[in-house]
């Protein structure tokens, strides 16, 4: 799933390699698939983009952002995007397909879910979008103390770590996948509640937060993703899939993953106390 770290490495990416380019075709929904979303019909695509040229590819939380013209091709959740150079081996089966006047391609599928819209800039009432653009991304000076303490409140006592983080876009691009190592680094369960965190807790967590995701950023997003050219992330994960059942790298206890609030929560017993 593209989160955060991952959004923002296949934006530098595609400012590398597509910007500037122009778009000579696209075909949208030529796979079919039962969970890739759409703006309007997938088919008018090609009218909407063909003959635009690329400009600088934004990431806001997991999405990413690619101005073409007058109109906005965006990429989030379980997209993958890939680039293809001229005479790369291109993919049969695509839920999104650009190609290039050079010959070149961005090609995406979905994996169990994901968007792929295209529309007129200005068009899209998407809250989700809207929330990402509008809030304070961890990456950021801005998203400081007094910025972390505004997201808790009286609704948000009961929740725990993992829902208040999360959940209900209160840091777009956190999801559960870098929720993980974040709490890790944090020493705190993802069950703990929010109720039970001193000042110290809230100090702690928010300088985690934004060492790890600073961190995930800098090593090319995390190695249970691949970037845009379908290179795994250089950011090795201490609690994903790839280390279930594995020993704790600080004390040896084995790693543990547990069905929690309709995803897996993947923690160290010993290192993370409720």
């Amino acid at each position: 799933m593209i989160e955060l770290p991952e959004a923002t490495v296949l934006a530098r990416q595609i400012n590398d390699t597509a910007t500037g380019k122009r778009i000579r075709k696209v075909i949208a929904a030529q796979s079919p698939h039962k969970f890739a979303w759409y703006y309007g019909d997938p088919q008018e695509y090609d009218g909407l983009l063909a003959g635009k040229v690329i400009g600088t590819a934004v990431s806001y939380g997991g999405l990413v952002e690619m101005k073409a013209g007058d109109a906005v091709l965006l990429v989030g959740e379980g997209a993958s995007l890939r680039y293809y150079a001229k005479g790369d081996k291109l993919p049969s089966k695509h839920q999104l397909w650009v190609e290039f006047e050079d010959d070149s391609f961005l090609v995406s599928s979905i994996q169990m879910y994901g968007g792929l819209w295209a529309f007129p800039y200005g068009s899209f009432d998407s809250k989700y979008y809207r929330m990402a653009k509008e809030k304070v991304s961890p990456l950021v000076e801005a998203f400081d103390g007094t910025y972390f303490d505004s997201l808790f409140g009286e609704n948000t006592d009961k929740l725990s770590l993992k829902a208040f983080l999360a959940t209900e876009q209160r840091i777009p691009g956190l999801g559960n996948g870098v929720l993980q190592d974040i709490l890790f680094y944090a020493k705190m369960h993802p069950k703990k509640k929010i109720n039970s965190l001193s000042e110290k807790d809230k100090e702690g967590l928010l300088h985690f937060l934004k060492l790890t995701l600073t961190k995930m950023v800098a090593e090319g997003g995390r190695d249970t993703e691949v970037d845009l050219h379908g290179r795994q992330g250089g950011y090795k994960t201490i609690l994903s899939r790839n280390t279930v059942d594995k020993p704790c790298p600080v004390c040896g206890t084995i790693i543990k993953k547990e069905a929690y609030l309709g995803g897996s929560v993947y923690y160290c017993s010993k290192c993370q106390k409720m």
